[in-house]
């Protein structure tokens, strides 16, 4: 259910932001780049899922994969479509996301190349959950148009983290599957490092601004810490070793 008012943060109390011209300065410039930046990373995701669209190991997979596809991409335009109430400034950041191509976005895990299926799988499993743990950290936000855009992209994204996780255990653990135990702990290996990262620098004052506005629930390091505790047991009880937090890391 819905909230009208603001449910933390300095703001908490007063009724939801419903459109940009409603906002303080400081606020708009700053949820501005996170639309953005959220924006970026479905279209972003759309790019390395299509090639396996035509080469997945079965017709399953392949209906998988398109779906995650078109949820990316349905995903990225809500945001487009929520940037489109900030005017020129949403217009410019829209065009942006429209020239960019790929390996040119802006959070590291969304440029790089699935390879291999195992990466399809991995990237699902560990680095879409984080992309949950963002979504989650949206709901009820401050300002209202992307607070109501949450509930059907969670439950998208929770249909893209499950196949990921089916797909691993496949992986490792069934003989007739694609690959092998020791293809899914290289891929876990790759990918965790990455996932860690996506929840960006601990301390950071961005996060703390997105908490203290209302627009974000949790701050980096909070977030991270619940997604380890509760990804460990996940890795775990698909027969594979969790990697070393500190292990092969780029933002800490």
């Amino acid at each position: 259910m819905q909230t009208r008012d603001i449910q933390w943060g300095e703001m908490k109390g007063i009724r939801k932001f419903e459109h940009a011209q409603e906002l303080p300065e400081d606020y708009r410039d700053f949820l501005l780049k996170l639309l953005w930046v959220q924006a970026d990373t479905e279209f972003a995701s759309v790019q390395q899922h299509r090639p396996w669209l035509d080469s997945a190991p079965s017709f399953e997979d392949r209906w998988i994969e398109a779906r995650i596809i078109a949820d990316e991409m349905r995903h990225g335009w809500q945001m487009v479509k929520i940037l489109e109430d900030f005017g020129d400034d949403g217009r410019e950041y829209i065009q942006d996301l429209l020239n960019r191509k790929e390996h040119e976005h802006k959070l590291d895990s969304f440029n790089m190349d699935f390879d291999t299926w195992d990466d399809v799988a991995a990237f699902a499993c560990l680095v879409d959950r984080v992309g949950l743990y963002q979504l989650r950290s949206f709901q009820e936000c401050s300002y209202a148009p992307l607070a109501r855009a949450m509930p059907q992209m969670l439950a998208e994204e929770n249909l893209h983290i499950g196949a990921g996780r089916n797909t691993l255990n496949r992986i490792a653990n069934d003989p007739t599957y694609y690959g092998d135990k020791q293809i899914a702990q290289a891929a876990v290996n790759k990918w965790y490092p990455r996932a860690l990262d996506m929840f960006g620098h601990s301390g950071s004052r961005g996060s703390e601004m997105a908490v203290k506005l209302g627009i974000k629930r949790w701050r980096n390091e909070e977030a991270r810490g619940m997604y380890v505790e509760e990804i460990t047991p996940i890795i775990e009880k698909i027969g594979l070793t969790v990697p070393d937090e500190h292990a092969d890391r780029r933002v800490s």
